[in-house]
């Protein structure tokens, strides 16, 4: 499963976009337990892809309409 699918599937909004030197970078919107259960799946990730560090970071809330990929 891939990442919006995840976040789609959770009811996350925001987005997320792959740099170009191959981290991953995006913001996600939604109730606490949500973003629990979004966060553990990063540290994951999708099938085939490789995590090394997942960073968190709390920053002012941005209300989205839904998940995309940029």
């Amino acid at each position: 499963m891939r990442t919006k699918q995840q976040a789609e599937l959770l009811g996350i909004t925001g987005w997320v976009r792959n740099l170009t030197d191959g981290r991953v970078e995006g913001s996600a919107s939604g109730d606490p337990k949500q973003l629990d259960r979004f966060s553990a799946w990063l540290h994951e990730g999708p099938e085939y892809a490789r995590v090394e560090r997942v960073e968190i970071e709390e920053v002012e809330h941005h209300e989205f309409t839904d998940f995309r990929v940029r």
